[in-house]
């Protein structure tokens, strides 16, 4: 069985020599870019498996070669190296056709968890949950823009952060989210909050959903909860 191939593409020469060696370790092939540019270059002859991408580098961005792939009906999985962790930052990763982003400075070992968390739930040339407006589980579905959930089509009531973990579990169905993810995902790094709080919304969408849909949310014990049930994409 071949190894899954990695396209990594990053400014800073020492992260590269850092991660390729250790990636490589870890059961992979990866290949390296300095920058956008060489990137899409080595695309004309690479098809890797997933891109890691980070965002601020010279020539061409990571956001402006995320955009040109997409555009072009490119679904390789890509995860996103960011450097601010806000929500908005986080938004705009996933509205543009990122699989999933990791704010620098990362743990490596994070880094290969994610990937092979989005290479589990991604097949090549489909396009990713988040490229999605509205997604789909059984009787459950949600719209992302609108900020509605729905059981049998009728519609419920969650609070913001309830909802933002709810999609945030729907994006990454089979995934084990941490507690602690969430807590930066959805609350975002300027909020002090504790874990606690991730369980209190947990209980709220668990009550919601108990008619109609029970048990589609598993908890981790002392880790945290995975979304157990297929999701499928709507526009």
């Amino acid at each position: 069985m071949s190894k899954p191939t990695l396209l990594v593409v990053d400014d800073e020469a020492d992260l590269l020599a850092e991660l390729k060696p250790l990636l490589e370790r870890s059961g992979f092939a990866v290949a390296t870019a300095p920058d956008g540019r060489r990137a899409l270059d080595s695309l004309q002859h690479l098809t890797p498996d997933l891109i890691i991408l980070d965002v601020l580098m010279p020539h061409m961005d990571g956001r402006e070669l995320l955009r040109r792939l997409r555009k072009a009906g490119n679904w390789t999985p890509v995860i996103l190296l960011t450097q601010v962790g806000t929500p908005a930052e986080r938004a705009m990763s996933l509205q543009e056709g990122a699989d999933d982003y990791l704010n620098k400075p990362f743990d490596p070992i994070e880094l290969i968890a994610r990937i092979e968390a989005v290479l589990r739930r991604t097949r090549r040339g489909d396009a990713p949950l988040s490229s999605f407006r509205r997604l789909r589980s059984g009787q459950l579905s949600i719209d992302r823009q609108t900020r509605q959930a729905k059981l049998d089509d009728d519609a419920f009531s969650l609070t913001a952060r309830a909802f933002a973990v709810l999609e945030h579990l729907m994006l990454n169905p089979g995934e084990i989210v941490t507690r602690q993810r969430l807590l930066d995902e959805v609350w975002g790094w300027e909020h002090a909050v504790e874990t606690r709080a991730v369980d209190i919304r947990i209980s709220e969408i668990r009550k919601a959903l108990s008619a109609y849909q029970p048990g589609c949310i598993e908890t981790i014990v002392g880790t945290g909860y995975r979304f157990i049930h297929e999701v499928v994409g709507h526009a």
